[in-house]
Parts: C-alpha cells; structure tokens; sequence
C-alpha cells in the first residue's frame, strides 16, 4: 500500500471519497434541476455522507506537537503550516515559498521529514492511531540550545534565518538515521532544502561535526 494511501487511512479520509462524493453531488444536482434548489442540496449531501466526505466547515481534530496534545476545530483546507503558526503559536517553521520547494517549513511527522505548507492538517491530526509532530522547538530553546543548533551558530551555517529552523529539523534527522553520512549522503539527505544565502559550507561543517562526535 502506497505511504499516501495509508496516510488517509489513518486519517479517517481519503481523497478518493472526496473526488467520488464531489463527483456525485454534482451528477445529482445536474439530474436534479427540475426539483428545486432545495431537492438539489439534499441530494449533494447525502452523496457526501455516504462517501465520507468531511468539511467544508470546521472538523474537529487532535494534536500531539512537541509532546503536547492540542485540540481546534479546523476547516480541511487548512494546512499543518497554518495550525501550526496561526493556532497553535508554534512558528519555528517558516512560511517562505508555501509550494513545497525551499524547506524552510520542515517539520518531523512521525519521525520523516515533511513540508509543513504541503501537509494537510487532517492528515497530520490523531485519529485511531497517535501521530507525533515535531518542529525546531522540540530540539532546545534559546536559552539552552541543542548541541546542532549552537553548531549552526559556531561554523556560521546561517544568515538572514528563514531556512535555519528548516535546515535544523532536516539536519536532525539525517544525522539520526545515519549518524556517520558521508559528504555524498550528506548532500542528498538535504536535497529537499534550501539556502538563498549560500551558507552551505557552514552547513557541511556542522555535518562533519555530527560525524565526528
């Protein structure tokens, strides 16, 4: 079973029953001019209810971020992006492209690392099974940070700081799953993230850093 699939699994939905319910509801109301404005809606949302269909008005969701649960009710449009920075006030990660190519909004989702303005809400909110959501507060704070981000710091691996946060997670992760990278594994394991400033020679030092501690 594909990751995506197993992902709507686990979030209670699947765009699949949306496209089919969107699909139907449309079929009746064409079918169904003849009957009234009302006639029509009905139809529209008993084709959507028998899809599963949820939305487009707020649905209440659970959150486990950095080890805390929050609870909102959340329109499905809404990306983990904005829950995380508009409701919930979690802003390490950055809104810089919102298209899902700069890495700047990197966040961990069950341990991989994702695009935060690319993740639906409901995808990443708990349902039958726990999800965990950790962004760059998880790793320290300002006033004790974690040994990656005082590393980042000491080789001069940021500039203006947008990417940092992202950078940072993606780092985190890298080095997690392979604490020895070479510069090629390295290289690829940040493919996914970006910076417009160019420090990516401090980037390398603090990788060479993770290998040899």
């Amino acid at each position: 079973m594909a990751e995506d699939e197993r992902t709507e699994r686990r979030a209670g939905f699947s765009r699949r029953d949306f496209l089919r319910g969107s699909a139907a509801g449309a079929a009746l109301s064409t079918g169904l001019l003849g009957t009234g404005l009302a006639g029509e809606a009905c139809a529209a949302e008993e084709a959507a209810a028998a899809a599963g269909v949820v939305g487009p008005g707020p649905v209440p969701m659970r959150f486990r971020i950095n080890g805390e649960v929050h609870e909102a009710e959340l329109e499905p449009r809404v990306t983990l992006l904005d829950a995380l920075r508009e409701r919930f006030g979690v802003t390490g990660a950055k809104r810089v492209c919102d298209r899902g190519t700069c890495g700047a909004c990197t966040v961990l989702l069950d341990g991989r690392t994702v695009y935060a303005c690319s993740v639906l809400a409901i995808e990443a909110a708990t349902w039958d099974e726990p999800r965990e959501i950790r962004t760059v507060e998880s790793l320290g704070t300002p006033e004790r940070l974690h040994p990656l981000q005082a590393a980042f710091v000491e080789n001069d691996a940021q500039q203006c700081g947008f990417c940092t946060p992202g950078f940072v997670v993606a780092c985190a992760a890298l080095l997690d799953e392979n604490p020895r990278p070479t510069p090629e594994e390295a290289a690829h394991g940040l493919a996914g993230n970006f910076c417009r400033c160019g420090t990516y020679a401090g980037i390398q030092k603090v990788i060479e850093g993770g290998r040899r501690g």
